[in-house]
């Protein structure tokens, strides 16, 4: 282990000298400081604060260790296991996409426009914080969640636990419109969100190669010759499980966005339709209200 000494600032140093060919300065830092907080049990305000504080052998070995899994360009929110949402920690781990500040974008939108809202339905759950950011923000909600993927599932249980949030999640894959139909049972929904897998095949090129590396490529890419598969299913699915005057809300690519509000306009029962743009200025947000009769 080569450090200067045991304090967080030569701790710092240890992490631009590793990671500076990977990352940018402002993520190293920042990646440094989540490190840190979380071995050593401080925020990352004293973690700044406090660049003299000596760490003991174990908490060093912990904060060094993140650095070579890093160096491999493993996500820092699997090697810590966690990951911040909406206010809340939730669990994460390679089975689920690691949440997006573009999601917490699309939960805000969704709880300040229905707050009367009593039930929701999150289709593709993943960490399920889709369906725990609408529960706590909207409690009197029935939310249900699904997915097609058991350790997912698994890993939303135990992020409503933990959170103290009441969400009944099932396995079930929209795309076969049956299995659905049956786990749900007759029940209609007020909300029914999602944020299917959206990325073509063509852009994984272009992404960081600790997400392509590393996170699930089913929750991430879109495979076969339709690139809007999952919408269109979902789509379709709104026409038995959305009740009159209930809302749709889609997280988008915006290269396809297009394509999915013409999904929307041809489905023949939505009466509006709106897309709103992220923080980022890219359209990525779609919500449609269904008829009323």
């Amino acid at each position: 282990m080569k450090l200067a000494d045991n304090t967080i600032q030569s701790l710092r140093q240890h992490y631009n000298n590793t990671l500076g060919k990977l990352y940018e300065p402002g993520e190293i830092s920042a990646m440094f400081e989540l490190t840190a907080a979380h071995y050593l049990n401080m925020n990352r305000s004293d973690v700044a604060l406090n660049p003299k504080l000596r760490v003991n052998q174990s908490n060093l070995i912990d904060v060094y260790d993140c650095a070579k899994l890093l160096a491999k360009q493993v996500p820092l929110q699997y090697i810590l296991g966690e990951t911040y949402f909406y206010g809340m920690t939730l669990k994460v781990g390679p089975g689920v996409l690691i949440p997006r500040p573009e999601t917490e974008e699309l939960v805000d939108l969704i709880v300040k426009h229905n707050k009367t809202a009593k039930s929701a339905l999150d289709i593709g759950t993943g960490s399920g914080c889709i369906a725990l950011g609408i529960k706590k923000k909207l409690p009197g909600a029935t939310v249900m969640a699904i997915d097609t993927s058991q350790t997912a599932l698994q890993i939303a249980a135990g992020n409503a636990r933990i959170n103290q949030l009441d969400i009944q999640f099932m396995k079930a894959d929209v795309l076969d419109q049956k299995d659905v139909a049956l786990k749900i049972n007759g029940i209609g929904f007020d909300l029914v969100v999602s944020n299917p897998p959206y990325i073509l095949q063509t852009e994984m090129h272009a992404m960081p190669k600790n997400v392509t590396m590393h996170e699930p490529h089913q929750a991430l890419f879109v495979e076969g010759e339709d690139p809007v598969l999952f919408y269109r299913k979902i789509v379709e699915l709104c026409r038995h499980v959305l009740n009159p005057g209930g809302r749709l809300y889609f997280e988008l690519n915006p290269l396809t966005s297009a394509q999915v509000v013409d999904l929307v306009k041809e489905s023949g029962f939505f009466s509006e339709w709106e897309l709103t743009k992220d923080m980022s200025g890219n359209v990525r947000f779609l919500a449609a209200t269904k008829n009323i009769t």
